[in-house]
């Protein structure tokens, strides 16, 4: 069966970086988009950042722009999300996905990581 877990969440600092992880299994990792959701308590859940298959194309929120970068290994069936300058809004549990971006629904979800930026 379809498995995306997630690693790397933790406290940081307002400024501090983040890397996540997803570790992706049961499926064909190198056929599909990925993405990165999230969703920070009292909000919807939102899209963060998207890769296309082959990692050829990205896409980013407009409040993440510049600071978060979205990558993937086809080879380690395993796509990332390095956060940098992190502020106290990206607060949040960050879910990887399957689909999602690039005009895919979502077909499976993560159980989510716990991102926390406070000083």
């Amino acid at each position: 069966q379809v498995q995306l877990v997630e690693s790397g969440g933790g406290l940081v600092q307002p400024g501090g970086s983040l890397r996540l992880s997803c570790a992706a299994s049961g499926f064909t990792f190198s056929r599909y988009a990925m993405s990165w959701y999230r969703q920070a308590p009292g909000k919807e859940r939102e899209l963060v950042a998207g890769i296309t298959s082959v990692g050829g194309n990205t896409n980013y929120a407009d409040s993440v722009k510049g600071r978060f970068a979205i990558s993937r290994d086809n080879a380690k069936n395993t796509v990332y999300l390095q956060m940098s300058s992190l502020k106290p809004e990206d607060s949040a549990v960050y879910y990887c996905t399957r689909g999602g971006s690039f005009g895919y629904t979502v077909s499976s979800w993560g159980q989510g990581a716990q991102v926390t930026v406070s000083s």
